[in-house]
Order: C-alpha cells, then structure tokens, then sequence
C-alpha cells in the first residue's frame, strides 16, 4: 500500500490534488502494478511545474519502419520527429512506430501508426475517428456479386447519417450507455440513431473477396464510430485542456491528458466503452442487413479496432493511432485473429498477433500514406499534362482500368476518389514483409479480393456543386 508519506518522500507536495493521487497509486498496485508505476501514476496529478516535460530522449521509441524510397526517407523522418517531441509529456510511458506510419497535425502530435503507453487517456492520441475498425463475416456458398450488391443496398456513405425514414436504432444496451454517461447524452445521443447503419467517407470500405484457406466469400468493413465518436472526442479535447492549463502548461494541447482517477477520467472511459459497442453493432447491422437480403447464412464473423485506448494489467492505457492490438486478451470480445487491409487490389490480411516487445503489443493496420492527398492526385494528373482539376472523365477512366483491373470498384456517391487508389499507398509487399521482418504478427489467412465499395468524391457530388453546373 502506498501512503501519504510515502508521497511526500517521493516529491509530492500536498494539495487538493492529493487525494486523487494517493488513490491513483494504490488503484495501480492493486492490479499488479509495480511500486515505481505506482509512483508515477501519482505524479501524474500533479499541477504545473510538478509535471515539467520529459527531457529528450527519456523515453525510448520503438521503431519498426524501414524506408525504401526517397518519399519513404522523408515520411519517416518525419514521424520520427513527431514522435519525439510526443514522449516527452510527463505521463507518457512507451511508444511505438508501426511499419505503415505517416504524420499528421503539427509536430508531436501522434502519427497515424503510433502507438504511446501512457498513465492518463489523451483523447487527442485516439484521434476524432474514435474506435475505426474492421469486422469480417463469412457467407459460406454466396456468390461475391450478389454479396456485393446486397451490401450496396443496404449500407451508407457519404457525409450525414442514413436518409429520413430509413433510421435504425441501436440496441437498448448502448442507447441505456449513452443516456447515463454526461460526454454522451447531449449531442451524441441522437447522432447515435442517425449514423446508425452508415460508413462515412474517406477510407472506409465495404470490401468482398473469397478467404483464400476456404475458398468461401467473405464481407469486411472498415469505418468508425461516425458522429457519435466524433462528438465525444470534441467534448474530450476540451476537458483535457483544461487538466493540461492545470497539471502540465508546457504540454503540448495536442497531447493533454485526463487523469483517469478524476470524475472526469472515469466518465469518460465509460463513454469510450460505449462507442466501441455502438461500433461493433454498426458493423455487425450492415453484414445482418446484407444477409437478410440475400437470405444468406453468416458461419462466422470477428472484428478488431485500430484506432481505440486500450488498458493493460500494468495499468498503462496503449493509444492505438492506427495500429492493431497484438497482445492476448486486448478486449472481452477479442478473438485470436485481427484484421489488417493493404488496398482495394490487395488481399485483406488475417494475422495473428505476436505481442512484440518493440511494438509494445501492436502491429501495423495497414499500408498507410507517403504523402497527402493533394500530392497524389497532383502526380496521378501530371502524366496527362494537367493539375489535379484538369483530370478530364478519360484521364479518370484510364487511371481506374490500370490500378483496379478484373475488380469490381464501386464509389457511392458517383464520383471515383482517385486518392483512395492504390497507388496512394505505402508499397503492399513493403509492409508485409516488414511486418514479418519486425516479427509483429503471423499472417494465417487472407481475404481475396472481387470488389469494394467506398464514399467515392462525395463533395463533387453534392446538390449545390451539380445545381452549378
């Protein structure tokens, strides 16, 4: 048990922040923890300059990337930087780079595939697309087309929830988690009805193929947790900064914490916990609907997020920014296998995970971006001698036959995305060879790919843009 004194003799100066930090210690070691991580879980209550940043290089980064073009050298360099300014807030305990990883935001703000092992929840290390995930569900003896179009049916894309009249409630269970938690009862409670049974825009995808161990067709989505998420994690950036203003000034805003032992920390654990289930059913509602239709069998299904906070027996919370849980009993509902996509001319990969030391127990959620969107599109545009708003509908044409050949490609909202091509990602056979190089996860299955179908460019499409011309 730690004491009082204990604290003080530590360094802890006495305060209102006191009492939260004595049960944060002990909170620790009744769940295994060591003393020294009990010590520090304390510290991390403490305001202002009791909490002063790490000095650089305190704590080690854990890089499983390699680059191997020049786009590649100046990407890496890049999370690297990013990476280090991170770890040097005061509760940050571990992190990680995963071999798909890019930056994103100012530096220091989380890379997409970092991971970062820390005493507190930083809402901005989970990112708005809280608890982006994959789910699979096996269709043994349908035909991948008829899946296709079942799915094209009944799912949504697209920015906004599902249109009038064809709502879908949520199960009781989290409608109850939503009503009783104060980050979700206002705003978000509503949106979980009206983004109920929708994927969004971006890089998300209703993905069929044949597993390649069976020979049976099998549907995987990709998305997150919509408006609802996103909703939550505004209201948690702003508690967060308020703690940071308190607990840790020189903080970066993009890495401020909420000391989990605080009302707020606790409440809003609970309310992650309640968007991952209403994750979870969104994906499973979509493969349901899709099977009602077909009136097909579903013989198996599981699922795996990337892109959620996870907590260890070391009580540590593990920010996955784009990076799959690798380590046993990651969730109650966690299977052995996780998911892990390439691109839409790829196999989805099925892996099982290998909890790497030096991955801190994740492995990479697919094969990420070197550079943006724009740069893409730039370059797809330069070979027919325009900008990237000079690609007439043959240019387009062409650019899909090449990279989606013998696929059956579909973008919902009309217009193709031509940045969620292919070519906008990270080499395939890079990232898993690296995957196996890095000794992250054993890849056991794989789901070949027939089609997709993802938002498309939805902001071309919209009534305004089609009424002006």
């Amino acid at each position: 048990m730690i004491t009082g004194q204990d604290l003080i003799d530590a360094g802890i100066r006495q305060g209102k922040w006191f009492g939260s930090a004595l049960k944060a210690a002990n909170r620790i070691l009744s769940e295994g923890g060591s003393r020294e991580a009990a010590i520090a879980a304390a510290f991390a209550h403490l305001p202002g300059p009791g909490a002063p940043l790490r000095a650089e290089g305190e704590i080690q980064i854990f890089s499983n990337i390699r680059a191997e073009t020049p786009f590649e050298v100046d990407n890496v360099e890049k999370v690297q930087q990013t990476m280090r300014a991170l770890v040097r807030t005061p509760v940050v305990r571990a992190a990680a780079i995963m071999p798909d990883a890019c930056p994103t935001g100012p530096v220091g703000t989380v890379p997409v595939g970092g991971v970062v092992a820390s005493q507190a929840i930083h809402p901005g290390m989970h990112s708005a697309d809280i608890c982006c995930s994959m789910a699979i569900s096996i269709f043994p003896r349908t035909d991948p087309k008829a899946l296709l179009d079942a799915v094209h049916q009944v799912t949504h894309f697209g920015p906004g929830g599902r249109m009038s009249g064809a709502g879908i409630k949520p199960s009781d269970e989290v409608m109850s988690a939503f009503q009783a938690n104060p980050f979700l009862r206002e705003g978000a409670l509503s949106a979980a009805i009206e983004h109920f049974g929708t994927q969004g825009d971006g890089n998300h995808f209703a993905f069929v193929g044949m597993m390649k161990s069976i020979g049976e067709t099998a549907l995987v989505t990709h998305h997150g947790s919509r408006a609802p998420g996103a909703r939550l994690y505004s209201q948690g950036v702003k508690v967060a900064n308020r703690f940071r203003e308190e607990l840790s000034p020189e903080t970066l805003p993009e890495n401020a914490w909420i000391p989990v032992e605080s009302k707020e920390g606790e409440r809003y654990w609970a309310a992650l916990q309640a968007v991952r289930h209403w994750t979870r059913e969104n994906h499973a509602v979509i493969h349901d609907m899709a099977a009602e239709r077909l009136s097909a069998r579903i013989s198996d299904r599981f699922w795996n997020e990337h892109n959620f906070v996870f907590r260890k027996s070391d009580g540590l919370f593990y920010h996955a920014k784009g990076a799959t849980p690798a380590f046993d009993g990651w969730a109650e509902d966690a299977t052995a296998l996780t998911l892990i996509p390439l691109n839409m001319a790829q196999p989805i990969l099925v892996v099982r995970g290998l909890n790497a030391a030096h991955g801190i127990g994740f492995s990479p959620h697919g094969a990420g971006r070197n550079i943006s969107r724009s740069t893409h599109l730039s370059g797809l545009a330069e070979a027919y001698g325009v900008d990237r708003r000079g690609l007439k509908p043959e240019h387009i044409a062409d650019i899909l036959a090449r990279e989606t050949a013998g696929l059956d490609i579909r973008f919902f909202c009309g217009a193709p995305d031509l940045s969620e091509l292919p070519s906008a990602y990270k080499s395939a056979a890079s990232v898993r060879a690296h995957i196996g190089e890095f000794g992250l996860a054993e890849i056991v299955d794989e789901v070949i790919p027939y089609g997709c179908i993802m938002a498309g460019d939805w902001e071309r499409e919209t009534h305004w843009r089609n009424r002006q011309r």
